[in-house]
């Protein structure tokens, strides 16, 4: 009896050891990472949102090599942050490798390709706009006005013909927004508030609610010319509006 009593004391010793250095070790970073989203999240409700970058760089980092798709809605929730906080070129650049990377993936969650599709076109509308109130030429930021537009005519399609009408109506929303960013006078541009991606109508592009953020003209800086890869956004749309 006190010899079956030692076997089993180290069989189950054995098995807490490997359970240690294998799945347990995951599952501790992945409670690690939960924990340091929910901080994230609390630096954005405080409006601190490049406190909510370093934050989701924390969590990515700590999450095991093998939780790819974790990894990548983080790295969205990221960009967005990054918009919120001016890095709108951190946030260009990421989210194209991202945009590439999911439609290579045959197995990539449709919506997850979605999403970092609209937070990339997100991001395009910003730059055209601040370019524009820089000065630039038409040639600098018609080609992220045409991106942006572009995505959300597909998304906008793609939402009405799985009847999510939400979901539809939003992007919508987004689509006449840049439409009207790209007719827009350059003096009558001047004039307006950059609009805000709005929490209260679910991230569209909004002058009539005060629940979102914007970036700061110095965002632009360093902006690349074309932060996407040849591959990203969907297919184009040739119906000019």
């Amino acid at each position: 009896m006190r010899i079956t009593l030692i076997l089993l004391w180290l069989v189950l010793l054995l098995g807490a050891i490997v359970y240690h250095v294998g799945p347990g070790v995951d599952g501790r970073a992945r409670d690690d990472a939960a924990g340091i989203v929910s901080r994230a999240e609390s630096r954005l409700a405080e409006d601190d949102p490049a406190g909510a970058v370093r934050a989701y760089d924390e969590a990515i980092q700590s999450l095991p090599a093998s939780d790819v798709a974790t990894a990548r809605r983080l790295r969205i929730e990221r960009a967005k942050a990054r918009i919120a906080a001016s890095q709108l070129a951190a946030a260009s650049q990421d989210l194209g490798r991202l945009v590439e990377e999911l439609e290579a993936d045959t197995s990539a969650d449709g919506r997850l390709i979605d999403d970092a599709r609209d937070a990339l076109a997100t991001s395009d509308f910003y730059v055209a706009w601040l370019k524009r109130l820089e000065g630039l030429s038409r040639e600098e930021w018609e080609p992220h006005v045409e991106s942006a537009r572009q995505t959300w005519r597909y998304l906008a399609d793609k939402a009405e013909a799985g009847n999510e009408m939400q979901a539809r109506d939003r992007h919508a929303q987004d689509l006449e927004a840049v439409v009207r960013l790209g007719r827009m006078d350059a003096d009558a541009l001047q004039g307006l508030p950059i609009p805000k991606e709005c929490k209260a109508c679910k991230g569209s592009m909004c002058r009539n609610c005060q629940g979102g953020r914007k970036p700061g003209r110095s965002a632009v800086k360093n902006q690349p010319k074309d932060a996407r890869g040849a591959s990203s956004g969907p297919p184009p749309d040739d119906s000019g509006s």
